[in-house]
């Protein structure tokens, strides 16, 4: 029987951020994936992109996957949210020495640079196309048998594998959940003018349209779209010609970047709310959407989760100095309590968004608007939502500071 300081079933991107982060402070993790390599790293994958705020991209540098997204990657020197195309809105742009928001990349880049950095790590253990067939956790430790045959140990199970997490399931851990009723849509295109690093949160009664800034050249413009619409209308949008669906893009944007042209393959993902009661329990703890996932409103999905792998890597590494055993109740319950308060109130504000910008009428589009132009005129208050966007916010653990533990 293997064994390891920790067992990780879920190799996606928080999932395999854990076991590089873990594996940077001298722990060593064993991560078992279903997927295969080859179809999650394809292009066509599912289209997305991310917006890693500025701490997490701290913490990927401090682990050693920041230089494996050299070149990747598109700075974010400029938020800006509007109430539709009308006049008035609310722009986040950094000081001078403060750095850029947040990075956009693609997230197949973002899984390669991952994936390469866990086969790279000597004290991982990375098992792709393999699940876990059996799991036993006890007061011993934890034991799994794989679809290899292999069996492995570990006094830790860490669940990471997104919002139908199996091991939350089968802990009995209660989660609270409900449907947006809507799907985003997620493309890239090419524009006439340079976007500068700006991000575009432009907001609809039936959804926000995101213009999310990529990797360009002088000549060559391009932007990610995540586009929610009501989900009974997605197949259709879907069919559209390209040529029909530029048009419709080009109207939502108001023509902020030009002409569009070159839209990539588009997919369609349904948008819903969870947030599990406990992250916790015996010698179990959850990170990432296996925890809670959020409408993609305010880009913070990744980022929460990058967030729980900070805190937990800290509270192990402080539990093994200590001589602590890794799956031990104190452990877990700092860890509990670290995220607990964090990750509801990411999840109340981005749920708080959506219901407000999704009321109708022009009543409801004028309070808003007064709404953004009073934070416009509060610096404070401006800062307040940077830090939160950064991911800067409440205790920061040492890896989002840019130290490692």
């Amino acid at each position: 029987m293997e064994r390891a300081d920790v067992l990780i079933l879920g190799g996606g991107l928080v999932g395999s951020a854990l076991g590089v982060a873990l594996d940077a402070h001298g722990l060593s993790a064993i991560i078992v994936d279903p997927a295969d390599p080859a179809t999650v790293l394809a292009a066509d994958f599912d289209g997305r992109a991310s917006a890693i705020a500025s701490a997490p991209m701290r913490m990927l540098e401090a682990i050693g996957v920041g230089e494996r997204l050299a070149g990747f990657g598109c700075p974010i020197e400029h938020i800006r949210v509007s109430d539709g195309l009308a006049p008035g809105g609310l722009d986040f742009v950094p000081d001078a020495d403060e750095g850029a928001l947040g990075v956009m990349f693609e997230n197949r880049r973002l899984r390669a640079a991952l994936i390469g950095a866990a086969e790279a790590a000597p004290r991982l253990d990375l098992r792709m196309k393999t699940r876990a067939v059996q799991v036993t956790r006890d007061a011993h430790g934890v034991r799994a048998t794989l679809s290899d045959g292999s069996e492995v140990a570990a006094p830790l199970l860490v669940g990471a594998e997104g919002r139908n997490s199996p091991t939350r399931d089968a802990a009995g851990l209660k989660v609270a959940r409900w449907s947006y009723d809507h799907a985003a849509l997620v493309t890239s295109l090419h524009h006439e003018k340079n976007h500068g690093g700006i991000a575009f949160e432009i907001f609809y009664p039936e959804g926000p349209f995101a213009i999310l800034p990529l990797t360009d050249d002088e000549h060559d413009h391009r932007s990610a779209i995540v586009w929610s619409v009501r989900r009974d209308t997605a197949p259709g949008m879907l069919k559209l010609s390209d040529r029909g669906f530029l048009a419709e893009c080009e109207r939502k944007m108001g023509g902020v970047l030009g002409g569009l042209s070159r839209l990539t393959k588009r997919f369609s993902h349904p948008l819903g709310f969870h947030h599990a009661a406990k992250i916790t329990a015996e010698r179990l703890a959850l990170v990432g959407d296996a925890a809670h996932g959020i409408h993609p409103i305010a880009g913070q999905g990744v980022n929460v989760g990058f967030r729980d792998v900070a805190a937990l890597v800290e509270v192990l590494v402080d539990g093994k100095r200590l001589g602590l055993d890794l799956g031990d109740a104190q452990l877990l319950a700092r860890y509990e309590r670290w995220r607990s308060l964090d990750t509801f109130m990411v999840a109340a504000a981005t749920d708080g968004l959506t219901r407000l910008f999704g009321i109708p009428g022009r009543t409801a589009s004028a309070v808003r608007r007064l709404g953004l132009s009073a934070v416009q005129a509060l610096p404070p208050l401006k800062d307040r939502f940077m830090a939160e966007a950064r991911g800067e916010s409440g205790e920061v653990p040492k890896l989002l500071q840019g130290l490692t533990v």
